[in-house]
């Protein structure tokens, strides 16, 4: 016959909470998401743009691979920094590289950097129900040769800055470049800075959130975009 609701058992234990294993069951769960970490900042100026990512690929506290780029050219006047979730970085990235083939064979010319912006949005915000993990910043120069900085959140919405950061480390190094670059409540006089300037601020920028965040590390890669093209650089971190 069924015990009771709240009866004991010859063990002692309330019929309720009685196992025959004697411990209760356990629920599994599955999620398909995973955070890689890193971290990924631009910054735009008068004819470039700066952009810069560390090489790090982390999984809880793994490290799976030390020089991971997280940097995607989509034209020769644009590139996407993504971090977040490898493999749906990836994916997001190979669906990009599709409609920019399609664009180019339909016109005969390469997408512009705004418009590969709003392609972005768009392309994130179809996912918006089962959205793609990850954050993602992009830089390149528009029609009219200034440097262009895009910051997204993870449905599509975004907006055209002057720096911009995401990932594990955004939290260290935004306050940074707003206040040395973007020269938020400060007095003097914005300054002008050029691209060799901006990378070396970055790397400040990188070592500082190196050490207070363990998914950022190793080196950075930085992109620097201009009318002449794509200039590439890497400085090391620390690799613990």
């Amino acid at each position: 016959a069924r015990k009771d609701e709240g009866a004991t058992t010859s063990s002692g234990v309330a019929g309720s909470d009685y196992h025959p294993h004697g411990v209760p069951a356990i629920q599994h769960g599955f999620s398909p998401y995973e955070f890689n970490g890193g971290t990924v900042a631009a910054v735009a100026g008068e004819d470039y743009v700066v952009i810069a990512a560390d090489t790090r690929l982390s999984s809880g506290y793994e490290i799976l691979s030390r020089n991971t780029s997280k940097q995607h050219t989509l034209t020769t006047k644009c590139i996407l920094a993504s971090a977040g979730c490898k493999t749906d970085v990836e994916q997001l990235q190979s669906v990009l590289d599709i409609y920019m083939k399609m664009y180019e064979h339909n016109h005969r010319k390469s997408m512009s950097t705004p418009s590969v912006a709003q392609l972005l949005g768009n392309t994130l915000y179809r996912k918006r129900f089962f959205p793609y993990y990850a954050f993602n910043v992009m830089g390149g120069l528009d029609p009219q040769g200034q440097g262009a900085v895009y910051s997204y959140d993870a449905i599509g919405s975004f907006e055209r800055t002057q720096v911009s950061a995401t990932g594990s480390g955004q939290a260290y190094i935004i306050p940074f470049l707003d206040n040395v670059i973007g020269n938020r409540n400060r007095l003097q006089e914005k300054p002008n800075l050029s691209a060799a300037e901006v990378v070396e601020l970055l790397k400040d920028a990188y070592v500082s959130c190196g050490e207070r965040d363990i998914y950022t590390g190793d080196q950075v890669e930085f992109s620097v975009i201009t009318a002449a093209g794509i200039e590439k650089s890497y400085f090391s971190l620390k690799a613990d």
